[in-house]
């Protein structure tokens, strides 16, 4: 249950409407207990089952015998006088209007129920989403994608389905059974202290159940996580998987996790579909055994419990059963939904590793230099940089080059600070970037990576993302920095093309010019560009290299390049091995030192 309470923390902004949908429950259950408590006696003295008293005894609220004759003394007196039909048909009116108000009430409970339900699934989804954005980069390389999609989907889902739907259970069920236990105390404590007794071992059972339904749960979400994942994997990679034909491959693979996901939800369901026929056995058993025990006391114990009264105890019990049974299955589904609470749990309390300080300082442009100051860094065990000491002036272009794996991207990635060092430290015109505000200190900053990040949307929206009140004007001449608008222009809807899924629709050269006409739009000081001309033809390079000399112009800029010749008129060229620096200069200066810059020119020069 501390998995519902968990999810019940969402619900404290809906206070009022979880208010209203208490009070509406109490008034349903006051016109239910109301019908039962009422109707009954009148109905027996109607068809002559009992015995109208001729005299009303002295009224005493301490003496249930007492208040119960002069109840029937009362009514005996309304069918002596309006005569029995006329009572009878009043009854049914007045059956109907009660009813009618239970129902109304109970329609009223739901109705602002809805509220709080879909309310706390919303607000998980933000909170998930705005958690996926705020958590580090490094988690994302230990996490599978599709089980982020899973949980933010279908772990979601199950919560709705199963623990929101619980809701009713928690506001309205635990009230009626309280006030009808209340109700079968007045009536006979003894039987009812007997009641009491027999309903825990049911819950023992249902329980043991229970527990195993969660397990088989958590099993079924994780390996939904799993499907998820081979299903975003296929649709990434469905070029190479037709190209090798791996399609029987592929689809026995999946179709494996499939059949295994099916085995652990056949399980699921009929462990979960056993709560309601278990529920109404042990239902029916506990009935049988009170009515077999109340009925020896009306026998052997009159004084106890008389007849009319036992009567009155059966009806009302009878209606405890159903509150009752849909707690148990309100029990059950929170089981089912605890292993998704604790998925989407593990998620939003995983710690923020990039943290901003409480009194970061506020930074909005860049004046004198970047320094790097011993800088280390490591992913999990091995150092991937090993005290980087570096210093760019504002209005340079640095190049990193060397052999892959050695550190380049990493170098530049704990800039913006999607990774923090593990030792030494990073300033920006003397102050370490960890104390700035992190909105600042990224804003600051432009990338163009290797792999373009476009978005299922217009190429307007895709150029001009993450600004507001942006004018068709200033995207147009970022797109012509950008050589970009010549393309664009002629397109079907121009700047209002949408160019689909990653921006399938263009080729890469498009792409990546779009990529560089955002980053002309942000107009920002500092520049790092990854790597941004590999992936390209001759002629697309040549476009998108004059379209990044664009860009560089009058901006300090950090360079990642494998193509050597691109970076030639660098100021300052920054190897990187293993890690380390191991040459730093100008291109000339370093063909002449003949090391390791000379080795990776003259192979290209080769190739």
């Amino acid at each position: 249950m501390k998995n519902f309470f968990k999810i019940l923390r969402y619900a404290g902004p809906y206070w009022g409407y979880a208010s209203l949908n208490v009070l509406f429950n109490i008034l349903a259950v006051f016109f239910s207990l109301v019908s039962f408590a009422l109707f009954i006696p009148i109905l027996q003295m109607l068809f002559k089952q009992i015995t109208i008293p001729d005299v009303a005894p002295a009224w005493n609220w301490h003496d249930t015998k007492a208040m119960t004759e002069n109840f029937y003394y009362y009514c005996g007196g309304l069918i002596h006088h309006y005569g029995e039909k006329t009572v009878l048909l009043y009854i049914c009116i007045i059956i109907v209007v009660l009813y009618f108000f239970k129902n109304f009430f109970r329609y009223m409970a739901m109705y602002f129920l809805a509220v709080v339900r879909n309310g706390v699934v919303k607000d998980l989804r933000n909170g998930l989403y705005k958690q996926i954005l705020i958590l580090p980069l490094s988690y994302y390389n230990e996490q599978r994608k599709g089980d982020i999609i899973a949980r933010m989907t279908n772990d979601v889902q199950e919560i709705e389905w199963s623990i929101m739907s619980s809701l009713e259970m928690a506001f309205r069920d635990p009230i009626t059974l309280l006030a009808y236990i209340g109700t079968l105390f007045a009536l006979s404590p003894s039987l009812t202290i007997f009641v009491l007794v027999l309903l825990p071992v049911s819950g023992v059972i249902i329980g043991r159940i229970g527990k195993s339904l969660k397990r088989t749960s958590d099993k079924g979400q994780k390996k939904m996580g799993v499907i998820l994942s081979i299903i975003e994997e296929t649709i990434s990679g469905l070029r190479i998987i037709k190209a090798f034909n791996a399609i029987t491959f592929a689809e026995n693979r999946f179709s494996k996790t499939n059949q295994e996901y099916t085995r652990l939800m056949i399980r699921l369901y009929r462990k979960r579909d056993l709560a309601s026929p278990l529920s109404e056995f042990l239902s029916v058993l506990v009935v049988c055994i009170v009515l077999y025990y109340g009925g020896n006391l009306v026998f052997t114990h009159g004084n106890l419990l008389d007849a009319a009264t036992f009567l009155v105890y059966i009806g009302i019990f009878s209606q405890l059963m159903p509150p009752a049974k849909a707690i148990t299955q309100a029990y059950y589904n929170i089981q089912k939904g605890a292993a998704s609470v604790e998925r989407i749990t593990q998620v939003l309390q995983e710690p923020e590793i990039i943290e901003e300080k409480p009194d970061a300082i506020a930074k909005k442009d860049f004046s004198n230099e970047i320094v790097y100051k011993g800088v280390t860094f490591r992913y999990i065990a091995e150092d991937v940089l090993k005290d980087i000491s570096l210093t760019i002036k504002k209005g340079k272009t640095i190049a990193l080059v060397g052999p892959s794996g050695g550190g380049k991207s990493t170098m530049v990635d704990l800039l913006p600070r999607f990774y923090d060092c593990t030792g030494g430290q990073i300033m920006i015109d003397g102050l370490p970037i960890r104390d700035l505000v992190i909105n600042d200190l990224r804003g600051m900053m432009g990338i163009v990576s290797q792999e373009t990040i476009l978005f299922n949307d217009t190429i307007f929206n895709n150029i001009a993302f993450g600004m507001e009140n942006v004018s068709e004007e200033d995207v147009i001449a970022a797109a012509k920095v950008a050589n970009a608008h010549e393309f664009v222009e002629k397109m079907a809807d121009g700047y209002y093309t949408n160019i689909g899924d990653r921006g399938t629709k263009l080729s890469g050269g498009q792409r990546q010019r779009l990529s560089i006409a955002r980053a002309v739009l942000k107009n920002p000081p500092i520049l790092i560009l990854d790597e941004a001309t590999s992936a390209l033809d001759t002629e697309s390079e040549r476009l998108v290299q004059q379209a990044l000399e664009n860009l560089m112009r009058n901006r300090t800029s950090i360079v990642i390049a494998h193509r050597l010749s691109t970076i030639q008129f660098a100021d300052e060229i920054i190897v990187i091995q293993d890690g380390v620096i191991v040459e730093r200069g100008t291109h000339l200066g370093l063909l002449e030192d003949n090391k390791v810059y000379r080795k990776l020119y003259d192979l290209q020069s080769f190739v």
